[in-house]
């Protein structure tokens, strides 16, 4: 029975490395690759296609939440498990809503990180204990609670969505269209559409309008 192949994207050094030691101990399980920022993981992620990939939310260049639909479009049988230090909905529908299937907060044992692998490489759904399933269904599925401005973000594509979300970590076209591997006239026609339809052009207008409707967090952004 072949192993379960697993990729790790980690800016903590010390997170990779008792993820590679849980790995190297498991008779099911084999991690083939890992990274220290979104860019390079979903790189790596494209070239290997693991089974499953774990990314952290926070990372630099290009988040665990950014690089969701980076992995899905790239290598759509890998299934993407979340490991993160925030527990808050927004983060958790996000993932979700992006295609992740497993969330896993990093004050969990080590044994819920493998029950999470083990679960989404079945194509199943696993959430951290702590987290509250039934409430995250309810945001899921509640469209009540969108408000005027998430609306307008929802006018944005899938594709628009995920430039728009680059824009606001603050990388430039050319950054853009090397990662998504488009020309940057394409990005900038996006970004042009961005604008018409959120009705701002500026990034920082932007990085407040996302933080307004919980697309970007707050508290990564203190001085805006």
């Amino acid at each position: 029975m072949s192993k379960i192949t697993v990729f790790v994207a980690d800016d903590h050094s010390i997170v990779r490395e008792g993820l590679r030691q849980m790995f190297a101990r498991s008779n099911t399980l084999a991690l083939v690759g890992e990274a220290a920022d979104g860019e390079a993981a979903a790189k790596e992620i494209r070239r290997l296609q693991p089974d499953v990939a774990i990314l952290d939310i926070a990372m630099p260049m290009v988040s665990g939440l950014e690089c969701i639909p980076l992995v899905k479009n790239d290598s759509p049988n890998t299934a993407i498990v979340i490991l993160s230090m925030f527990a808050r909905e927004i983060y958790v529908h996000q993932a979700l809503s992006s295609g992740a299937l497993g969330y896993v907060l990093k004050t969990a044992p080590w044994s819920e990180v493998l029950e999470a692998v083990r679960m989404v490489s079945q194509g199943k759904y696993f959430l951290s204990r702590e987290i509250n399933s039934e409430l995250i269904r309810g945001y899921l599925h509640n469209e009540d609670r969108k408000s005027a401005e998430s609306s307008r973000y929802d006018l944005l594509s899938d594709r628009e969505q995920q430039i728009f979300r680059l824009v606001i970590e603050g990388n430039p076209t050319k950054s853009i269209a090397e990662l998504l591997c488009l020309s940057p006239k394409t990005v900038e026609k996006h970004r042009s559409n961005i604008s018409k339809k959120l009705g701002m052009s500026e990034p920082l207008a932007m990085l407040k309008f996302a933080m307004k409707i919980g697309v970007a967090d707050p508290d990564l952004w203190p001085d805006v």
